[in-house]
């Protein structure tokens, strides 16, 4: 199949009016045309420039279609939104969640794009949605609605032997994990990693891309500061657990990151072009929206796709690296992500569902749930409930925000609650202690709607940013 694969050296010599149509191009032909020769992808591709009209209702070619069709450009004028008077959205574990919350979804489910939308257990007042909120919206992606660390994800790794060497390898482990994991700016990796990820055509389909792939490249395998993490931990699979999987106690390598800068800067890109077209009153200015229509809404799109892509090359890096530290193959690997934006079928609608730290749990889906570093996490799989498009928390949620936790939580007694548990801990700070997050037993016990428990898992040696 690598022979038949379009690259865009195969498109050097046909005529596209702008990057944008090329990279939706290259995305299509890899999605739908896979097993077509590469004489046929490019006689396809030159079928639609020739006629794009032509193709606006083809099922999987109206992308390039309508990228070839005279859509605005990126500076286009702007245009005035007024708010809809009120919009409904379903939620989870009321009493766990405050008033800033649900105000800010309320807004949310304001705008003209929205049609549907959640509040988690976990959730708690962020940046433009909840964190914890989902909102379904029409034709239109919001970029601070996805966030700034797009495609932000938990991966974890089970690996088949007996928690006990977690104990009888401590110091080995604790090593591994300062030598092969780095946060935030403590700079990059003092080895050389490469990833498939660095070569993909996306990054010549932008001028910001572009600029993108030299900090893509030095971040790789890299996490970011806040509450991201790589642990070891011990693993329980419950008896009838659909994974695949003895029951019985394992031991795990769990991680929380994303797309680093790279996400940082598509997302500020990105909001202030949506700001400039799309003008909103002042208390929902940060929900500006890029119609998918439009040719900035296919770049954005284009853009957090490769940057969600690239949040899961970090975790293939670091679950690569320690793996081998250890002298371990995993037997399974579970991977789930947040912070994105979907295209998604609701109530025979499509709808771009955007996951501000929720799970996806659409039916039979795996993912994690963790709590804090003192507390287990779980192992899941969703159980495809509509009235939360398909979603779930994606942890405890914060009961503090990180300047509460600063002003009113000792590292004494952080330190005390860690002796406690039997947790090692590497950087980190009272930002994260675990009395700064909510319960997790209570946050899962309002989603059993949402997702079945298929294992749990507890953190044992914890790696963080320097505090």
């Amino acid at each position: 199949m690598g022979k038949n694969r379009l690259k865009g050296k195969h498109l050097r010599k046909v005529d596209f009016p702008s990057d944008v149509a090329k990279s939706v191009a290259i995305n299509i032909m890899t999605k739908h045309y896979k097993y077509v020769s590469l004489e046929e992808k490019l006689e396809i591709i030159q079928n639609v420039l020739s006629d794009p009209e032509n193709y606006l209702q083809h099922e999987a070619l109206e992308p390039l279609a309508s990228a070839l069709t005279g859509k605005p450009k990126l500076k286009s004028d702007y245009e005035v939104h007024a708010l809809k008077s009120e919009g409904s959205f379903s939620v989870f574990g009321q009493k766990h969640i405050a008033q800033n919350a649900f105000m800010q979804m309320e807004a949310a489910l304001k705008l003209p794009v929205s049609v549907k939308g959640a509040l988690m257990p976990d959730a708690h007042h962020g940046y433009g949605l909840p964190i914890g909120g989902v909102l379904g919206a029409k034709n239109a992606v919001i970029p601070f609605g996805v966030g700034v660390d797009i495609g932000c994800r938990m991966a974890l790794s089970i690996f088949d032997i007996p928690p006990d060497f977690l104990r009888m390898k401590e110091f080995e482990l604790h090593k591994a994990l300062k030598r092969y994991t780095h946060f935030g700016n403590e700079g990059n990796l003092d080895f050389e990693v490469d990833h498939e990820i660095l070569e993909r055509p996306e990054f010549k389909t932008t001028e910001l891309l572009r600029k993108l792939h030299g900090k893509a490249r030095y971040q790789l395998g890299t996490s970011g500061t806040g509450n991201h993490f790589v642990e070891f931990g011990t693993v329980h699979m419950e008896a009838d657990n659909t994974l695949g999987i003895d029951p019985g106690d394992y031991v795990g390598l769990l991680s929380h990151s994303g797309s680093r800068g790279m996400g940082a800067a598509i997302a500020q890109t990105y909001t202030q072009i949506a700001e400039q077209k799309c003008k909103l009153p002042r208390e929902v200015k940060s929900l500006a929206w890029l119609s998918l229509d439009d040719e900035a809404g296919q770049e954005y799109w284009l853009s957090m796709n490769l940057a969600g892509d690239y949040a899961k090359a970090c975790h293939d890096v670091i679950h690569k690296n320690l793996s081998k530290a250890i002298g371990l193959k995993p037997v399974l690997k579970v991977e789930n992500h947040h912070n994105f934006a979907w295209k998604e079928i609701h109530d025979g609608e499509e709808l771009i569902v955007h996951r501000k730290g929720a799970t996806p749990a659409a039916k039979g889906e795996l993912g994690i749930i963790p709590g804090s570093m003192t507390t287990k996490g779980f192992i899941v799989s969703g159980l495809g409930n509509e009235a939360s498009l398909n979603s779930a928390s994606h942890g405890a949620g914060r009961k503090m925000s990180r300047k509460e936790a600063r002003d009113t939580i000792a590292k004494s007694f952080m330190t005390t609650q860690l002796r406690k548990a039997g947790v090692k801990l590497i950087g980190g700070s009272v930002e994260e202690a675990p009395y700064a997050y909510k319960d997790i037993e209570a946050v899962m016990s309002c989603q059993d709607e949402l997702v079945k428990i298929e294992g749990s898992f507890m953190p044992r040696i914890v790696r963080m940013n320097k505090s």
